[in-house]
């Protein structure tokens, strides 16, 4: 089974993979870690997902994807996708490469959170000047202090963190995810599960979906 973990920014959907992954046998692709590794070293990435905010061309990520993906998990199943696909555009190309395999998307979870909600916890992100962990002032577990990371180091907030800039990715989100959320629900593998309640709550729905 392949299973595509989707939600806008801030809805919890690493939190939620995390508990995922204790109980059931996935192989785990977060997108953005690959997008965040590549920009270490490309400067046309770190452009536009570090300092832009804005989505990598649907080429470029689908490239680190399968890449990754074909040196890990050859079999193209099993898999669970936080993040990925956005776009029919990816969407497409990732139903390609696993058909290619016999393969499929087979269901897509969607966290939904309000634009409040997904700003309130987005602006609260801190990330770590010295290690670069990513801390959240509000969700635990949180920082020692509001501007010191537990190693040492100084704390800072992204220009893409802070509430104007949320505010257009979240617009961005909409009009670039939204047609994607409707051929997954014409598809029929679309399932919604409210995120603006405890962890624990959200994932019971989450884990009752994935076992029926």
């Amino acid at each position: 089974m392949n299973i595509l973990l989707l939600g806008p920014q801030g809805s919890g959907k690493g939190t939620q993979a995390e508990l995922v992954l204790r109980n059931f046998h996935f192989y785990y692709l977060e997108a953005g870690d690959l997008l965040r590794e590549a920009a270490k070293t490309d400067s046309q990435i770190d452009e536009m997902i570090n300092k832009k905010g804005e989505l990598a061309p649907d080429e470029i990520i689908f490239s680190l994807v399968t890449g990754k993906l074909e040196k890990d998990k050859p079999d193209r199943d099993g898999i669970l996708f936080d993040g990925y696909p956005r776009s029919v555009a990816q969407y497409q190309l990732l139903k390609d490469w696993l058909a290619q395999g016999g393969k499929k998307v087979d269901l897509a979870i969607l966290i939904k959170i309000g634009h409040e909600e997904s700003i309130r916890r987005l602006s609260a992100r801190r990330i770590c000047k010295k290690c670069e962990k990513i801390w959240n002032l509000i969700t635990p577990p949180t920082p020692p202090t509001e501007t010191t990371c537990d190693c040492g180091g100084e704390l800072y907030q992204r220009e893409d963190d802070k509430p104007e800039a949320i505010k257009e990715r979240l617009l961005l989100y909409e009009k670039v995810t939204g047609p994607l959320l409707e051929m997954l629900e014409g598809e029929g593998k679309l399932i919604e599960v409210g995120g603006e309640r405890p962890i624990d709550r959200i994932y019971e729905e989450i884990d009752r979906i994935i076992k029926k």
